[in-house]
């Protein structure tokens, strides 16, 4: 149960002074019934809630799929470079959603492709935990082609789990065994289990080449919807939040 001012204020309906205002102006109901006290409790799970008889959905959790764009970056922080963030509707802006919406697994400024939003803490700990392996995949579009013996090559390193030189200040490490499909001599679809620092341009550097393109495709199960365009995002249906739950 939460107290009904603390709720719209974290909706973005105004400071809790406004909030006491807005009861004795408007017409609020809690299951049908008015009220005026911003002390009264609500249950986000059981109760209903109209203002002057519009119905106001409060999310337990939120979930959203973006197709990331190149040069928009994974932080909160303002700069010149714009974030994730601010390709978000002002509907995300309110101070619940600044407080407790963060991302699932960051992309790098210039990687497109799948990212998700949530405010399920216990949902994050679980994709981006290393205990529980969940998969990645990547998109690469390579700087040369590779002929067909070295692709079988890198196949085995990958497979292998290949060493990784230490880039900035990471430690370099042994990679988890992944896996890469050929497309072409210089596309390839690599799927890790683990999402250390640059891993994939990394591992490709490691054996001889240069990631020119890369996008995320899926987590786990749930693949990035191809009618997403750059920039856009949507809420994830029950069926794909089954997928990573």
């Amino acid at each position: 149960m939460e107290r009904i001012d603390k709720l719209l204020a974290h909706e973005g309906f105004g400071s809790r002074k406004e909030i006491r205002k807005i009861l004795h102006k408007c017409e609020v109901l809690i299951n049908g019934t008015r009220v005026t006290d911003p002390g009264s409790q609500f249950d986000v799970d059981k109760d209903t809630l109209t203002i002057d008889g519009e119905p106001i959905d409060f999310h337990k959790h939120i979930y959203l799929m973006m197709n990331k764009p190149q040069d928009a970056v994974c932080s909160t922080k303002e700069g010149e470079k714009q974030t994730v963030f601010d390709l978000l509707d002002d509907s995300y802006r309110t101070p619940y959603f600044i407080e407790k919406l963060h991302i699932i697994g960051r992309l790098d400024i210039d990687t497109e492709g799948l990212l998700l939003f949530t405010t399920d803490g216990e949902l994050t700990h679980r994709l981006i935990s290393p205990k529980t392996h969940v998969s990645k995949s990547y998109y690469c579009e390579l700087e040369h082609e590779e002929t067909e013996e070295h692709q079988k090559e890198i196949t085995r390193q990958f497979e292998e789990g290949i060493e990784i030189e230490p880039e900035h200040n990471e430690a370099g490490f042994t990679a988890q065994p992944a896996f890469i499909k050929w497309q072409s001599p210089d596309k390839a679809l690599l799927t890790i289990y683990e999402g250390k620092y640059h891993q994939v341009k990394r591992m490709f550097a490691a054996v001889g080449n240069k990631i020119i393109f890369l996008k995320r495709t899926s987590i786990g199960q749930l693949a990035l919807d191809n009618d997403l365009d750059l920039g856009k995002y949507r809420e994830l249906s029950k069926e794909e939040l089954n997928l990573l739950k």
